[in-house]
């Protein structure tokens, strides 16, 4: 199989503003459902673009929108610092959603997909963009306060470690009372696994000590996610 071709683009957000963001292509574009992937607070790095191009080679146009502009680290306390200077609800609206409507000019459907601080923004996005087919969450959520799972009209996936310190068990519990309560479309899957076991680089120094990469559980809950892909995008 060919490696996917990513590259930098510029697209525009509803707002008018425009932001880069790393857009991959799959072998054969006509028909091909799209993904905007959202990144970890770490930035439009390398592992985060290589999501988009694992996505392209199963078929999919993906897209990663630059919520940093240009910023990236592998530092904890930085990353902190960049995310808590990230607005959330305009990201959503606003850079999110402009990556939807981007890829809606290429995609009859199009799905959201995050990790940590992404699988936040997808689910503020399933609630604030209409554009959008599906959202696939990587163990990760804002505030509960924050979600109008009344306005949540699409399927949603969502893998969740049950070894997570960030997101304990107990709140996933609750965020899945509130899904079920305002009858959401959804699938929950836990593992037993830690914060980031889906990210390939999060062992090692410069990482967060409480997260940890799992080959085994990663393909899996990788193979859900193709699976619903397919349910829910394709024509």
């Amino acid at each position: 199989m060919k490696p996917a071709s990513g590259s930098m683009i510029t697209y525009s957000r509803p707002d008018g503003q425009q932001l880069q963001g790393y857009l991959a292509k799959p072998e054969k574009l006509e028909g091909a459902p799209a993904v905007v992937v959202i990144q970890e607070w770490w930035g439009v790095n390398e592992q985060i673009r290589g999501v988009a191009d694992r996505l392209a080679r199963a078929g999919y146009l993906a897209l990663v929108p630059d919520l940093f502009r240009g910023k990236t680290t592998v530092e904890e306390a930085e990353a902190s610092h960049l995310m808590s200077e990230l607005d959330f609800g305009d990201a959503a609206a606003q850079d999110v959603r402009g990556a939807v409507q981007y890829l809606k000019q290429y995609a009859q459907k199009v799905a959201v997909s995050g990790y940590c601080m992404g699988g936040a923004l997808t689910l503020l996005a399933l609630c604030n963009v209409p554009e959008v087919s599906a959202g696939v969450v990587w163990y990760g959520f804002p505030p509960l306060e924050y979600i109008d799972a009344s306005k949540i009209k699409v399927p949603l996936l969502a893998h969740w470690g049950t070894q997570d310190e960030f997101f304990p068990a107990e709140t996933v519990d609750a965020l899945e009372k509130k899904l079920a309560g305002a009858s959401v479309d959804f699938e929950f899957h836990r593992y037993l696994a830690h914060h980031g076991f889906a990210n390939e680089t999060a062992v090692g120094p410069g990482r967060i000590a409480k997260t940890q990469f799992d080959p085994l559980w990663s393909q899996d809950a990788w193979d859900r996610t193709l699976t619903f892909y397919g349910r829910t995008l394709w024509k």
